[in-house]
């Protein structure tokens, strides 16, 4: 398992069979996915990355398009067709990457995933501004944590109710995207592939997994609706106990899910 210097992205590789891509959140990077990078290359040629301005990727600069950063690995790395499993914010680049980009997917998992235009609630939005307060005024521990309570606790539980591990965890990464942030380009512009695609998803064609966990916030529940009712060929899950992080607070039951539907719908390497 090393990493690959062609390109200014930080990604690994391991494993050999169908390929398939983790794509992490918005409040975290590649390391989230350390459970599955134990559990998925025994049977898949598996790729982890930082996306821009998270873990050991550069910051973003300028405009920029993490979803064109994602169809530059693939077509770098030469895996054909993979499967794209994204979290939150990856679930929307790999959303935009399947419309776009559809001779490079083979299948999707969609883990609480964005939405482009999505409302958010007015609680969620208080939360947001909140944490741009706080980083103005350069507390990160304080952006951190309303992090944590919004995404990982989610509005159903309380701290303490959540592994203090998983939490730490994803302390960590979220503390080093704002680092990243605070030394970058505070000007740079996100830029989808087609600023519409949202409005495309009945075009997609792969076989799709919608996830979504129990304790969630409402919004990641009405995107699955959407989601589940526009794109065809889909499957729907709930994993109980859990909120924004699945992956990371029920590994076992998060890769019995997904590596069962990849079994079920790619061929062979």
């Amino acid at each position: 398992m090393g990493v690959a210097p062609q390109t200014d992205l930080h990604y690994e590789l391991a494993g050999q069979g169908p390929p398939v891509v983790l794509l992490h959140e918005g409040i975290a990077d590649s390391r989230m996915w350390e459970p599955q990078w134990r559990t998925f290359p025994p049977q898949h040629r598996v790729v982890r990355y930082d996306m821009r301005g998270f873990g050991e990727s550069p910051a973003a600069t300028g405009s920029f398009s993490h979803a064109r950063d994602l169809i530059d690995l693939l077509e770098r790395l030469a895996l054909g067709p993979a499967a794209l499993v994204g979290v939150s914010m990856g679930g929307a680049v790999a959303l935009d990457v399947t419309i776009g980009r559809p001779d490079l997917v083979s299948a999707l998992v969609l883990v609480g995933s964005g939405l482009r235009g999505h409302e958010f609630s007015a609680e969620s939005e208080a939360g947001w501004a909140e944490e741009e307060a706080a980083l103005e005024r350069g507390d990160l521990d304080a952006a951190v944590e309303l992090n944590l309570r919004m995404w990982v606790d989610g509005p159903h539980r309380s701290p303490e109710e959540v592994d203090p591990d998983v939490r730490q965890r994803v302390g960590e990464m979220q503390r080093r995207a704002f680092e990243l942030w605070q030394s970058g380009d505070h000007e740079a512009t996100l830029e989808p592939l087609d600023p519409d695609w949202q409005t495309r998803l009945g075009e997609i064609r792969v076989p799709t997994l919608i996830v979504v966990g129990e304790l969630d916030r409402p919004e990641m529940h009405e995107i699955a609706d959407r989601l589940e009712t526009e794109i065809p060929n889909t499957r729907r899950a709930v994993i109980e106990g859990t909120a924004h992080v699945p992956s990371m607070e029920r590994p076992a039951e998060f890769d019995e899910l997904v590596l069962g539907f990849l079994a079920a719908t790619q061929e062979p390497a």
